[in-house]
């Protein structure tokens, strides 16, 4: 019985398809066709595909590539012919490569060919208007055409940029752009674009671009790249994923190994950065203002919550403007996360190249640095307005500046972005908002002149108080030569964005990103102590550090009170400012010297205090700080930026006991802990401001 049942649904099915088989059109007369009609298979979609990559390099129709390029031809004809060419068809006639809606078929893209062209090096040609999404690092050549990296244009005979396409932040996407062609024949673009290529390429390279060249397309020269910092942070445990990411599955393609060989992986589009309709529209309104300012240059201030793109954003404006303008001024006040310094600093630097990667990988010297000493301003914001001030005051208004706040927008940082604003009167304001963010007022010009900050009155309560703008001055405590000038709350311009990142840190594990990001700065900071590529590294232990006496500089902790008896265990082995006070150190005989306060002063650079010698009373520094700089050097600042514990366990060459690593650790020691040694908020209110250093020495 059961057979016959199965026999019985075995017929039915059969002679259902028969029915439909005569009911279908007399005009297919095979099954090819009707499978075109229905879905392409993977074999069927791979030959299609190979046939719009011929059709493309060809320059003719896909269709009218399909006949001359057949099997037959292909075998007959020499593999250095060129095709011959068909004329293409009109525009209004030219077909879409994309099927209809309701086809199960994907829409199919031709993909930018890759070649290798030596060991380490490969040849991207990238069709006009179309993307190459990629992680890794890698040294980008433009060598015909123009392409876009991060908002910075790279055309043909400029230098070569070195991109950082890194695991910590989206991908990056060289773009091919529609660049103005001149009245030329295809064969005299194709002669101009090898002469191009000579002096880059071989032979046998150059036939291969100019057989696969088309109008508008752009040739690129992807090269390894190696440098010193990439060198010393991969040479760390858990730091070498950070540049290169293994694939999951392994690939065997010609186009995965020539990318391998550089460094390199091919990403989805999906992975890379996608900016929103709001952010490019900002980005077009900042740059042709910056571009077309007559009566001074802008001041661009931009704020938001944690997280919603605010440092994406500055990247790509200054890559923009850098396409225009010769430099751009940039304002740090993100103590935690930083661009252009070692976290824990507020400073003002002068760009004049693009920033084509994270923070940790384009560390530049600044024109003004403080050293704050902690990744937040918090219990100490007058502070914090003292420092800003005094930095700011070195900008002499020649270029464009971006300014960059805290995420901290919620209850007193809210009222400390309102003081910012009242006090550096920007011209514009950049504020970001997200579906995950927090809620935050639009901040208008009226918002804020309506608004009590966390140090400054709103102008209606000035105004019913009869306070004078010269009396607000006294009251923000102005330097002399900052009263002259009156302070003026000038209206600007509010630009909302609404960003939609795909948003992977959670305020679960955002302190422990954040915390990698700082510790990836200080590292790369440290690379600088490394001798020049291809030299190879030198373990910090090995390396001479400098010897300063104890009565050549004077020592602050800035973030904890630390006992006069326990200050060299706080120093010794931690991560120092080198800074420059006005006051002279030098007359003391004996050391350490200590100051009562923490000065407002400039800092030079950073070091590691490698040792202290209390025989003959020295400390032992290590730093990439040059030599005649280190002569004015006469203050060290410890604050609450620590070393990467990978620095203290991971030196290579070290044996048995490692130094400065213990169990055994009193906690209980004044300063051995932030809770226990850390000032209280009301302590910090009370403290007066900077005004001259008092020394103590400590007895013997």
């Amino acid at each position: 019985m059961a057979d016959s049942g199965r026999l019985f649904k075995r017929g039915s099915c059969r002679s259902t398809w028969l029915r439909a088989r005569k009911a279908r059109p007399q005009l297919i007369l095979s099954r090819r066709p009707r499978r075109r009609l229905w879905t392409l298979r993977w074999c069927s979609r791979r030959r299609l595909r190979r046939r719009l990559l011929q059709a493309q390099a060809a320059g003719v129709d896909w269709r009218e590539g399909v006949r001359q390029v057949s099997r037959v031809a292909a075998a007959r004809r020499p593999k250095t012919a060129i095709p011959s060419p068909i004329p293409s068809p009109t525009p209004a006639s030219e077909p879409e490569f994309e099927f209809e809606p309701s086809s199960r078929c994907p829409r199919l893209l031709p993909i930018p060919p890759v070649r290798p062209v030596g060991p380490g090096r490969a040849l991207l040609l990238l069709p006009v208007e179309q993307g190459f999404t990629f992680s890794g690092i890698c040294r980008v050549t433009c060598l015909y055409g123009q392409v876009q990296v991060f908002g910075f244009t790279i055309s043909q005979g400029q230098p070569a940029k070195d991109i950082f396409s890194v695991y910590t932040h989206s991908c990056l996407t060289i773009n091919a752009l529609h660049y103005s062609m001149p009245e030329k024949s295809k064969k005299e673009l194709k002669r101009e674009a090898r002469m191009l290529l000579k002096s880059h390429l071989n032979l046998d390279d150059r036939r291969w671009s100019m057989q696969n060249f088309s109008p508008l397309c752009s040739i690129v020269l992807l090269e390894h790249l190696k440098t010193t910092a990439v060198n010393f942070i991969t040479s760390y445990p858990g730091a070498s994923y950070v540049f290169v990411q293994e694939s999951p599955s392994p690939q065997i393609n010609p186009e995965h190994l020539a990318l391998r060989s550089v460094g390199i992986r091919k990403e989805k589009k999906r992975k890379g950065l996608q900016l929103t309709e709001s952010t490019l529209s900002a980005l077009e309104e900042v740059v042709s203002v910056s571009c077309e300012e007559v009566d001074g240059c802008p001041v661009i201030l931009v704020c938001g919550s944690q997280d919603v793109g605010k440092s994406t954003f500055n990247r790509y404006l200054i890559n923009q403007l850098l396409n225009s303008l010769p430099c751009v001024d940039y304002l740090e006040c993100d103590l935690g996360q930083t661009e252009f310094t070692p976290p824990g600093c507020i400073s003002l630097l002068n760009i004049t190249e693009p920033v084509l990667g994270p923070p940790f990988t384009h560390l530049r010297t600044p024109q003004k640095m403080v050293y704050y000493g902690k990744p937040s301003c918090k219990n100490n914001y007058e502070n914090y307005i003292d420092v800003i001030k005094y930095v700011f005051s070195a900008y002499k208004r020649e270029s464009p500046l971006i300014i960059n706040t805290m995420g901290w927008v919620s209850d007193q940082g809210l009222l400390l972005l309102i003081d910012l604003i009242r006090l550096l009167s920007p011209s514009h304001v950049v504020q970001f908002s997200s579906d995950h963010s927090k809620c935050m007022p639009d901040l208008t010009p009226q918002y804020v002149d309506d608004m009590d900050g966390l140090y400054t009155k709103s102008k209606t309560k000035m105004r019913n108080r009869g306070f004078r703008l010269a009396e607000f001055a006294d009251a923000l405590e102005f330097a002399d030569e900052e009263k002259e000038i009156p302070v003026e709350f000038t209206g600007h311009k509010l630009i909302s964005v609404y960003t939609d990142f795909a948003f992977r840190i959670t305020p679960r594990n955002r302190e422990l990103h954040n915390k990698i990001l700082r510790e990836l700065s200080v590292l790369s900071y440290l690379s600088q102590l490394q001798p020049p590529m291809p030299k190879p590294l030198t373990p910090l232990h090995s390396l001479t550090p400098y010897q300063v006496p104890f009565n050549a500089v004077a020592l602050r902790i800035t973030h904890s009170d630390v006992a006069p008896t326990h200050i060299l265990y706080a120093v010794n082995a931690s991560w120092v400012g080198l800074c420059k006070i006005q006051d002279d150190v030098r007359g003391y005989t004996n050391g350490p010297i200590l100051l009562a306060q923490t000065p407002i002063c400039d800092c030079l650079g950073f070091g590691i205090c490698r040792g202290i010698d209390m025989e003959k009373r020295l400390y032992h520094i290590l730093t990439p700080v040059p030599p005649e700089e280190l002569k004015t050097v006469n203050c060290l600042l410890v604050g609450a930026i620590a070393l990467p514990h990978c620095v203290l366990k991971c030196q290579r060459g070290v044996e048995g006991i490692v130094p400065y690593v213990t169990t055994d650790y009193n906690f209980k020691l004044p300063g051995a802990s932030e809770k226990i040694g850390a000032r209280e908020p009301e302590e910090a209110h009370k403290e007066k401001p900077y005004r001259r250093p008092k020394f103590y020495r400590k007895m013997k």
